[in-house]
């Protein structure tokens, strides 16, 4: 899962986590969100979000937003044990000198966890989902 400290996000296998809680009879957080197709469709309901969002629409001025929709179900996929190993940029160094605020990544949370609601994952999916996204608040905005 991810490293707190970088928020570098380090993959495991299936086999490593099946005894951290990421995986249950169901499958793993990947599985049981229904795979890349609906990872990315989550990702794509997300970005609408954010660009009709005055108070973060900002942050994506020539931004290549096709590159940045896959990226970001890259980077979705492998947080939830999909079989994708996250490739970008360190957390930090990717949003260093962006001015992202508290406030600015709280609107975020609340538009990726309505995207996650509005395609039906469940509650204690999508509290999984958020937990990995808070665990990199920091290195985000700064800290």
């Amino acid at each position: 899962m991810s490293e707190r400290a970088t928020g570098r996000v380090v993959t495991e296998t299936s086999a490593d986590r099946s005894d951290s809680g990421d995986t249950t009879d169901d499958g793993t957080l990947y599985e049981r969100l229904g795979g890349h197709e609906a990872i990315a469709s989550v990702v794509d309901e997300f970005y609408d979000r954010m660009l009709d969002d005055e108070r973060v629409a900002g942050f994506f001025e020539n931004v290549d937003m096709a590159s940045q929709r896959a990226h970001q179900t890259q980077f979705l996929s492998s947080v939830t044990g999909g079989p994708v190993e996250y490739s970008g940029a360190d957390m930090r160094e990717a949003h260093e000198g962006m001015g992202i605020t508290d406030e600015d990544y709280d609107v975020v949370g609340a538009h990726l966890d309505a995207s996650l609601a509005d395609a039906g994952v469940a509650d204690a999916d999508r509290e999984a989902v958020m937990e990995e996204v808070e665990a990199l608040r920091d290195p985000i905005v700064g800290r």
